[in-house]
């Protein structure tokens, strides 16, 4: 049953922004975005009001999980909203390699298969390691 529904809230999730989305976090204070994604000159897109999808039947783990994706999705929406496209695609991969890191973060901590593990640690390097190279290459092309 928690397989089933964590499987059913990550389709909901990866379903897209154009449908169902979860629930938004302040992205002023939780977003994982550098200040050069979040540009006074961005065109406007709403991620409207989106409704918060009720967790409290899932374990500890899979609300972790949620709660991941949860605060990676209007990060992402945030970066995208850069008019440069160049800009927009880096902004939005930011906030989309720290919700890996962050669900990588949850397999280590709740996982038990040391393989699965091993696999996560790799994605959390990997993974800050192309933030650090995305924010060197906002400083020197975000205008």
């Amino acid at each position: 049953m928690r397989n089933t529904t964590f499987i059913l809230a990550a389709t909901i999730v990866l379903a897209g922004a154009n449908s169902v989305a979860l629930g938004q976090e302040n992205t002023a204070t939780s977003s994982p975005l550098p200040d050069r994604c979040r540009q006074a000159d961005q065109m406007a897109m709403s991620s409207g009001d989106m409704p918060k999808m009720e967790m409290s039947g899932m374990d500890e783990s899979h609300q972790a999980y949620m709660s991941a994706m949860t605060k990676m999705d209007p990060a992402m929406m945030e970066g995208m909203k850069a008019k440069d496209p160049d800009v927009a695609f880096i902004c939005g991969m930011i906030a989309h390699h720290q919700g890996a890191i962050d669900m990588a973060e949850v397999e280590l901590k709740y996982g038990n298969n040391s393989d699965a593990k091993k696999k996560a640690q790799k994605i959390i390097s990997a993974q800050k390691q192309e933030i650090k190279e995305f924010t060197k290459w906002l400083e020197a092309h975000a205008k």
